[in-house]
């Protein structure tokens, strides 16, 4: 992506409600955070280039504190079974907007129960548990786009 479409892409972000934006291309794929009133570009598969927004320098200490709550959720989230995104794809909690969710946390699930769907190239792929628990934590909002791997959902096994 050009230089002058990724500003174009900041300034976007910047001046909207947006917190996260990622675009997806044949040759490279672009996310935009707003994250602590700074904006934060990464670009990939080439190295990751960090991008601060006019203006807004990535402090080092915002940074520092970022990983260690980062540290401490993961502390936190240790022994729990994450449900994956096995593509990428925008995350739909239900079948249909007008249905309820599959699941909500709280709700206990089975394996091999649906989730949740990823639609990737217009294909509804219906998401199941691989193992059964209660599930503590909903980690994406309805019509999100999702990245392989992504955590979707915490599950505390039985």
């Amino acid at each position: 992506m050009n230089r002058k479409k990724l500003e174009e892409l900041i300034r976007l972000v910047e001046e909207s409600e947006i917190h996260e934006l990622s675009v997806t291309g044949p040759m490279n794929s672009v996310r935009i955070v707003k994250a602590g009133g700074h904006v934060v570009a990464h670009e990939a598969p080439h190295a990751a280039l960090a991008t601060p927004a006019r203006g807004a320098a990535v402090e080092p200490a915002a940074a520092a504190l970022a990983a260690e709550a980062a540290a401490a959720e993961d502390d936190r989230d240790s022994g729990l079974a994450p449900v994956v995104s096995p593509m990428v794809g925008t995350f739909y909690a239900s079948p249909t907007p007008e249905s309820p969710p599959y699941i909500r946390q709280g709700d206990h699930v089975n394996k091999g129960q649906v989730v949740c769907i990823v639609e990737a190239m217009k294909l509804m792929n219906e998401i199941e548990s691989e193992v059964s628990g209660t599930i503590v934590r909903v980690m994406v909002e309805n019509a999100q786009p999702v990245e392989f791997g992504q955590h979707l959902f915490l599950v505390e096994p039985d």
